[in-house]
């Protein structure tokens, strides 16, 4: 076998097209192993099936996708929405990747700069129905959403409006603000389980004051509600403030077009429910807001040359390979995707209900449009959400998490296209055995 990156361009260096047109075939195309399990009976990458749209919702028609990843047998994650589990394909690329700049440091730094450029961020923005030049790789969520938080033109004395909602990277951004600066955080309530769009917007509308410049909000919350974002953001627009969403829970679940979400900015991590690698995401900065939202970063910076990016030199192999994950998805579709996670959510809401006159059991996740595909909340009476994390992984090998916030003492499952019917049922039943 010829390695690419060593020796020179006629001992087989890899040229820049070459791994342009690699996209998500990863390491296989590259000559590298994939990643073995560790009961040595994984298939060869030659035996996946290929990938393709399934017919329909059920288990049967993912079992192909089913086989593109990695998880051990006999273990069941239903904690995707803590972080996902990319597919074989994702992992092969970032080894790929790694395996170029071990090689040949300058030429693989080049060439999987060129990836992230001219596959990577345009896939993103297609993908998202955005321009190139508004989206920022960064690390996650978290990153962008200090970002843009950060970014925003306040003085003291000027207030943001946040929710009770939020998640913390949401949130402490404001409050570093607030301390460093003397800007007021103004929360406004939300309840769990979600009301309706109406009094959403009345709540943030009443919340609104003379000071306020900015709201902040998530587009899906960490237990699975899914707020109105293009209708608090037109009011956000009608009242001449900045609208600030975190999508960390909401792309890869359906499809988001953030230009008719009409945010300003929108920060994502795609190490979630887009299945890429760990430690990859992008701040999304509309043009038009620019003039209010700036780089912390670069003073010489304009609205054409916003330089959002943190200086430096970035894990060129991991966010080579989030253009993998975006064609992987892309090849499902993710109307597909969003039929699939709520296939199974509705399967496990059914069964909970089943369950609700008997073991206690209260469902927290709202209906259809109050919720997003793929998490879903809920309790059971004398049941410690926190002990009973570890005390399912330990029965019946299945991860999942919990969800002691928003006045809860809940547990969150969150489904992806890989999971079956059949893990959720092992759930439930275990579930019902587990007390205390």
């Amino acid at each position: 076998m010829t390695h690419a990156g060593r020796g020179d361009d006629r001992h087989g260096l890899m040229d820049r097209r070459e791994w342009l047109r690699l996209g998500a075939t990863g390491a296989a195309a590259l000559g590298l192993p994939a990643c073995a399990a560790r009961d040595g009976d994984e298939p060869s990458a030659a035996d996946i099936p290929p990938l393709r749209t399934p017919a329909g919702t059920g288990d049967a028609d993912w079992d192909d996708v089913r086989a593109h990843f990695l998880v051990e047998p006999g273990k069941a994650y239903l904690n995707n929405a803590s972080i996902g589990m990319p597919p074989r394909e994702v992992v092969d690329a970032v080894a790929a990747g790694y395996r170029a700049i071990a090689e040949l440091p300058a030429r693989g730094r080049s060439d999987l700069s060129a990836r992230i450029a001219e596959h990577v961020v345009p896939g993103l923005a297609d993908l998202f129905s955005v321009e190139t030049d508004e989206l920022t790789l960064t690390r996650n969520a978290s990153e962008a959403l200090h970002l843009q938080s950060i970014g925003v033109t306040l003085s003291p004395g000027d207030e943001v409006l946040i929710t009770s909602q939020e998640h913390p990277a949401g949130r402490r951004p404001w409050e570093f603000r607030q301390v460093r600066e003397g800007i007021r955080v103004n929360e406004v309530f939300i309840p769990s389980p979600l009301p309706p769009e109406g009094e959403i917007l009345s709540r943030f509308g009443d919340a609104i004051t003379p000071r306020t410049r900015a709201v902040a909000f998530c587009h899906v919350t960490r237990g699975g509600h899914l707020y109105p974002v293009e209708a608090i953001c037109g009011l956000a627009r009608e009242r001449g403030l900045v609208s600030l969403v975190d999508g960390a829970q909401a792309v890869g679940q359906f499809s988001v077009d953030l230009t008719s979400l009409g945010c300003d900015a929108y920060s994502v991590s795609l190490h979630k429910w887009m299945l890429a690698p760990a430690g990859t995401g992008f701040l999304f900065v509309r043009r038009d807001a620019r003039d209010r939202i700036r780089t912390a970063f670069a003073p010489d910076a304009t609205p054409e040359q916003p330089q959002f990016g943190p200086p430096g030199t970035a894990a060129f192999p991991v966010r080579a390979a989030i253009g993998t994950a975006v064609d992987f998805v892309a090849t499902l579709g993710l109307e597909a995707v969003e039929a699939r996670c709520r296939f199974l959510s509705d399967h496990l809401k059914s069964r909970l209900t089943e369950m609700s006159g008997t073991s206690g059991v209260t469902l927290l996740s709202g209906a259809r449009d109050r919720s997003a595909p793929g998490s879903t909340i809920f309790e059971k009476e004398g049941l410690d959400a926190v002990a009973a994390v570890a005390a399912i992984e330990a029965s019946i090998s299945s991860h999942i998490d919990e969800h002691q916030r928003d006045g809860h003492n809940a547990i969150r499952v969150s489904t992806h296209i890989y999971n079956t019917t059949e893990q959720v049922d092992r759930f439930v039943d275990a579930l019902a055995r587990t007390t205390g």
